[in-house]
């Protein structure tokens, strides 16, 4: 184990059995007990993998829709014999694939960059476009992993030496294509021998952080103990938090950020406790087009996530007898365990093993559930927004845009 056994999140490669370019990525929505590779050949797929959380993290989303139009263009496009009908399509395509998730402004950043690639490019014959898309995809995913490295190294500057360090949600590598922001920062630190230890919030109510950050941080070897979202407050009052290390969906030009709900708790909590509260995130996570964070749109997410638990898990047989009474339940496909109370869970073969998924209630049946997946930080709470070209420092208006539309660092600019 070591940082370098951090996982890829998304990539591109011809499927065996078709034959056809297509997307591979981890199904997060698994993670940490299973470890399924979705294959997504049309950009149908990938727009599953969005909404139903198989793929998630902004930076990670914004190469995610890239390649949902570069699989679009080379397997799907072949009936549209002219650039106008072919670009109004990629259009449409392009609409379909931003609608799945509201708040990170990545997936539209990443759609609009192949769209303004194809509107330079109308001159081309339309098979050397559709090859212009696939390079312009690969080349973003390996831009976003420059550019985390970056981070990485920018924001480990700014620890102590022994930090131990908070972080919330999930912004290693499986929210990016690869290395991670948040987490690009921790695992830099960890190289450079200076990280005391890593507080992982859990992350209600979906757990990114239980199940996600601390996996990734077991893989890399990175000290680490998994805590209760609630448990934050003590740990700065007793001195054991010396600072924290979020993600970000979308970063508003005066600053506010827009990240995993809870975010802003944290940032409160940094404040009264004279703790540094560190954003880490691509230039393109902000958004210059909105001029305060009461202008981004807040996601809401299916209540089941707040009125139960999702789990999945693998059972291995451990007689014939076992195995053959799995196997005859699921001789016709996916078994549905007939459980009472609302409860529910599925039982498929898996090779040699057996994949179990299941959704069990916590919360008594009937009741209204208010679940908003983001919450937005104020500027005034944020001491430093790392990106990959400086750190960004108050005010944010004037060091945000210099950063995303000048041709210098941030420092460079002022």
């Amino acid at each position: 184990m070591g940082i370098e056994a951090i996982p890829q999140t998304l990539w591109w490669a011809v499927d065996d059995k078709t034959g056809l370019p297509a997307v591979y990525m981890i199904d997060q929505s698994r993670l940490p007990l299973a470890g399924d590779v979705l294959v997504c050949p049309a950009y149908e797929g990938v727009c599953m993998a969005i909404s139903g959380m198989a793929v998630r993290g902004a930076p990670a989303l914004g190469v995610a829709a890239a390649m949902a139009l570069a699989l679009w263009a080379v397997n799907q496009s072949d009936e549209y014999f002219t650039y106008d009908a072919f670009s109004a399509e990629l259009d449409a395509v392009a609409k379909v694939i931003t609608a799945t998730r509201p708040t990170a402004v990545n997936l539209f950043w990443g759609a609009e960059r192949i769209r303004a690639l194809v509107r330079d490019n109308a001159d081309l014959a339309l098979g050397d476009l559709r090859q212009l898309i696939v390079d312009e995809a690969l080349a973003m995913a390996a831009e976003d992993e420059s550019r985390n490295r970056m981070i990485g190294s920018l924001g480990a500057d700014l620890l102590p030496e022994g930090a131990r360090v908070l972080t919330h949600c999930n912004a290693g590598s499986l929210a990016t294509a690869y290395f991670g922001t948040a987490l690009g920062v921790i695992f830099t630190a960890h190289e450079q021998g200076k990280l005391g230890g890593v507080w992982v919030d859990e992350t209600r109510p979906v757990l990114q952080g239980a199940r996600l950050t601390a996996w990734e941080l077991k893989m890399a070897g990175v000290p680490f103990a998994l805590i209760a979202d609630n448990m934050a407050a003590s740990l700065m009052r007793s001195g054991q938090v010396d600072a924290v290390i979020v993600g970000a969906d979308r970063i508003a030009a005066n600053g506010d950020t827009a990240n995993k709900i809870g975010t802003y708790g944290l940032a409160v909590l940094c404040k009264e406790h004279g703790i540094p509260f560190y954003v880490a995130a691509p230039t393109s996570t902000v958004d210059l087009t909105l001029a305060t964070g009461d202008e981004i749109v807040i996601e809401e997410r299916d209540p089941r996530e707040l009125l139960g638990v999702t789990f999945s898990g693998v059972v291995e047989p451990h007689t014939p007898a076992e195995a053959s009474a799995l196997d005859a339940l699921t001789k016709k496909g996916p078994w549905e365990v007939p459980i009472a109370k609302g409860h529910a869970m599925e039982i498929s073969r898996r090779g040699g093993a057996y994949q179990i998924d299941g959704w069990a209630r916590i919360a008594p049946p009937g009741i209204d559930v208010y679940n908003p997946s983001f919450d937005v930080t104020p500027a005034a709470y944020i001491t430093a927004i790392i990106t990959e070209r400086g750190v960004a420092r108050p005010d944010y208006a004037a060091s945000l845009a210099g950063a995303c539309e000048g041709s210098g660092s941030i420092n460079e600019i002022g």
